[in-house]
């Protein structure tokens, strides 16, 4: 069990840690944090083995970046900053350490960023990316300029993260390794509580006293948001009131303070009423499909709501949210087959987006190419994820991918396809990553669905799927040699 400890937030500023090198600087969590920095006119630095995305952004903004790990990068540096899945031996973690540098853990840095601002802390086992852009952009619709850092880019913005000159500071809060109990909310928002990361918690009712744990650090003047329909977070509230704390509810919910009736998805969006405290909010449409964003914007909506925002702000931010890169995200199209690209790896969150990509495929099939993120989680939900991918109409599974992780003969996705209800010529497990987008270009034609789902490497696969459909139609391809998971040159199709 993971044991970590983190230091509560206190009164250091982003601008008391000096010059500040963030290890594994690509990553999308630490990359957005190094935007932060960087817009806020900081020195920054960071290392990496691979050039990311993110990368050429942060150089842009003034970073340095060093496509290697070793003791020089450190030279001048007053702050290191980690994550989780940088390992305590990790050599210019020893050399901080021996050089006698401050070493803090993201969200310590994050924390100290935070300083000074009112914090909308949001946390959840799914739906915390999606609902935390949903409410930066709210607060940018109401004039609010607020700052942000999310565990994914906003699509068509191109950022996760951003200095602004408002009071509000929105930020994405992870449970997985106990770090958002450091942070102190003036608003918290908690999507939902289910069963996750337990190899941190051991169990559902440790996980569920941390985000109670969470929810007590919120300011006495602010207020937490938890969502009725969820039993998790409906019990959240209730141990909540019982202390007299204020919270309030979304959902569709008799009881929910936020009440939204007449919930419609399609391929084109989402719609429903809202109503709180008898009065009513009107239709909120977004144009993106899935009852569950319809839930993540009614917490938004429900926080703007508590802060005096402007409704309007609220229909109109919503009513233009372009959605986040991995959730939902359309790659394009090939020879006449759709490819989307989706985070979703809990069994939950996978079958809330296999449903909605079940409205978008409509008379075409769905295809699902899925690599399962964590041996423990496989092996402890392999029942729930293999009746979540039951759902399409053909699999794809990848190797798990778990890093650090050591499999078991017979662990992993040679156990999960077993479990899936699909009978077993509409189901195929594909060891080599190579050899993913000819079996795709294979099974696939005009008009189907497909989709990469899981752990992060997938997400490089949706081009290389693409150009291996656009080379079975005989056009040329776009991409030619692709990534790997690793991060290596290899050949599509």
């Amino acid at each position: 069990m993971n044991t970590a400890q983190f230091t509560p937030a206190g009164t250091t500023t982003a601008e008391d840690l000096g010059r500040i090198h963030l290890i594994g600087v690509g990553g999308v969590g630490m990359a957005g944090l190094a935007r932060l920095f960087l817009t806020r006119g900081l020195p920054v630095s960071g290392s990496e083995l691979r050039e990311w995305p993110s990368l050429a952004g942060l150089r842009a903004l003034g970073g340095t970046i060093h496509m290697s790990h070793e003791a020089a990068n450190l030279d001048g540096v007053d702050t290191v900053v980690y994550s989780t899945a940088i390992p305590q031996d990790h050599l210019e973690m020893v050399e901080a350490r021996r050089r006698g540098l401050r070493v803090l853990h993201r969200s310590e840095a994050l924390a100290a960023a935070m300083t000074g601002r009112r914090t909308v802390a949001v946390a959840g086992t799914h739906g915390k990316t999606s609902t935390t852009s949903m409410v930066t952009m709210v607060l940018q619709q109401a004039g609010a300029d607020p700052s942000f850092v999310i565990g994914g880019e906003i699509s068509e913005v191109g950022s996760g993260a951003h200095h602004g000159t408002g009071e509000h500071f929105v930020v994405e809060a992870d449970e997985s390794d106990r770090s958002f109990l450091i942070y102190r909310p003036y608003v918290s928002i908690i999507t939902n509580v289910e069963a996750d990361h337990l190899n941190t918690y051991g169990d559902l009712a440790t996980l569920e006293a941390a985000f109670a744990e969470f929810a007590r650090l919120t300011d006495p003047d602010g207020f937490v948001v938890t969502c009725a329909d969820d039993a998790g977070g409906r019990r959240l509230a209730e141990t909540l009131r019982a202390e007299g704390r204020r919270v309030w509810t979304y959902g569709e919910s008799a009881d929910a303070d936020l009440r939204m009736s007449d919930v419609t998805s399609s391929a084109q969006g989402v719609r429903y009423l809202a109503e709180v405290e008898g009065r009513s909010l009107g239709e909120i449409r977004l144009p993106v499909p899935g009852r569950h964003m319809a839930l993540n914007s009614a917490a938004a909506v429900l926080g703007a709501y508590l802060l005096e925002l402007p409704v309007a702000a609220a229909e109109a931010a919503l009513g233009a949210f372009p959605g986040v890169r991995r959730r939902f995200e359309r790659k394009g199209v090939a020879d006449g087959v759709l490819v989307y690209d989706e985070y979703a790896y809990h069994p939950t969150s996978m079958t809330l987006a296999l449903q909605t990509l079940r409205e978008v495929a409509g008379d075409g099939r769905l295809i699902v190419v899925f690599q399962p993120y964590r041996l423990y989680r496989t092996r402890d939900l392999q029942a729930e994820i293999a009746a979540a991918l039951g759902i399409a109409d053909e699999l794809v599974l990848l190797e798990v991918f778990g890093p650090g992780e050591l499999r078991k003969p017979g662990e992993g996705s040679a156990a999960l396809i077993e479990a899936v209800p699909l009978p077993a010529e509409r189901k195929v497990f594909v060891d080599a990553w190579d050899d993913v987008p000819a079996e795709v270009a294979r099974r696939a034609r005009a008009g189907d669905v497909v989709v990469t789902m899981g752990a992060p490497p997938i997400s490089l696969m949706g081009d290389q799927l693409l150009d291996a459909l656009l080379a079975r139609a005989g056009g040329p391809t776009a991409l030619g040699a692709g990534v790997g998971p690793d991060g290596a040159a290899t050949t599509a199709g």
